[in-house]
């Protein structure tokens, strides 16, 4: 008997993923709220793993260039055939030292992230509406002078611990380490820029450890929508990517923030009417 959600369902779901991930919005806020309104709230370790290689794909394809360019560069740098202050072998070690924080906190606290109490959606909502907060202040006080060649390492151990606000559901991986960039006086296209980098590390390593929890459900794993899910997911990704990138060149995040705002207020209203339950079960 296959698991997993129906073909319409799937398709839903996939274009969720594909729309929110990159977008600082919180992908896990709405996957919990739509998962719930089309009765798929729980589709299955396997199926969510499997989806979530879209999106993964999706960062791969269109930074193809720049991560081919970072890692060779680094590699080289160890091998002691560029200096280790070229500026993309210095890059590749700035997604590392940032990828540090979300990796650690990741594992010391995975029980109790993955517990009823941090997904709950109660909190999920507080999240949203405290991160628009965030965003806003952000924005609204950038200087916006700073590009990627001036990032340094405490720089990116604080985009680093941003990104590990994410972990709770609500928050935004992009929203929190753009807010943070922002407040440290880079431009929103430098800090969205090292956020798409700095997340590879991460999405990977989390994609890689829902695969193997999810390893047990593959010979029941509904194929068909399955893969469907995974390709809207990667398709809407990457152009959610180039847009976004697009946007910030001269736009504020104003239109995220109230968004996250009204979302925020629709599902405590879903909550206290009882269409919405806070666990999702």
């Amino acid at each position: 008997m296959s698991a997993g959600p129906g073909w319409v369902d799937a398709a839903i779901l996939g274009l969720v993923q594909g729309l929110t991930e990159f977008l600082p919005i919180s992908s896990s806020a709405h996957l919990s709220v739509v998962g719930q309104l089309i009765g798929s709230e729980d589709p299955g370790a396997a199926f969510t793993a499997i989806a979530q290689l879209g999106t993964e794909a999706a960062v791969l394809v269109y930074f193809r260039r720049d991560i081919w360019r970072i890692a060779r560069a680094w590699v080289l740098a160890q091998a002691r055939r560029l200096p280790q202050n070229h500026p993309d072998a210095r890059m590749g070690w700035l997604v590392i030292i940032g990828s540090l924080p979300i990796g650690f906190l990741g594992y010391a606290f995975q029980d109790a992230i993955e517990g009823p109490a941090v997904r709950n959606l109660w909190l999920t909502a507080t999240m949203l509406w405290v991160f628009a907060v965030v965003l806003h202040v952000a924005d609204r006080r950038a200087l916006a002078r700073r590009t990627l060649d001036e990032l340094g390492w405490r720089d990116g151990l604080l985009f680093g611990l941003a990104q590990s606000a994410a972990l709770v559901p609500g928050v935004s991986r992009s929203g929190g380490t753009i807010a943070a960039g922002l407040l440290m006086g880079y431009t929103r296209e430098a800090a969205a820029r090292y956020s798409f980098l700095l997340a590879i590390p991460a999405v990977l390593a989390s994609g890689g450890l829902q695969v193997a929890k999810g390893l047990e459900d593959l010979a029941t794993v509904a194929w068909g929508p399955t893969l469907l899910a995974t390709a809207i997911a990667g398709g809407v990704g990457y152009a959610v990517i180039a847009w976004l990138l697009r946007y910030i060149s001269s736009h504020d995040f104003r239109p995220f923030v109230l968004y996250r705002v009204a979302l925020a207020a629709v599902v405590y209203a879903l909550l206290g009417t009882g269409v919405l339950t806070a666990s999702g079960a």
